[in-house]
């Protein structure tokens, strides 16, 4: 597994808890791990993964624009999905 891939799943890891943190209402931890998540996501090399994958690394940004809290755990919840099966087919 190369360190695209170990990203990936990090990143994957991070968006998970931001989507728990935001269903528990423990915002603050949310926001920390949304935080981690951009950093992670700055980490990822875009030339070494699929078009697709870089179009949803390009859209993770709407996560933070979202004013609904439940949205927000839902679209990070989706992404986490899209980054742990990225991260697994490779």
């Amino acid at each position: 597994m190369n360190k695209t891939f170990i990203s990936l799943s990090s990143l994957s890891m991070d968006l998970e808890r931001v989507a728990i943190g935001y269903q528990r209402g423990s915002i603050r931890m949310a926001e920390r791990f949304l935080k981690e998540a951009f950093a992670r996501r700055n980490e990822i090399d875009k030339e070494a993964v699929k078009p697709y994958i870089r179009k949803i690394l390009n859209t993770l940004d709407k996560i933070n624009i979202e004013k609904d809290i439940m949205r927000k755990a839902e679209d990070a919840l989706m992404y986490s999905i899209l980054f742990q099966n990225a991260s697994i087919v490779g």
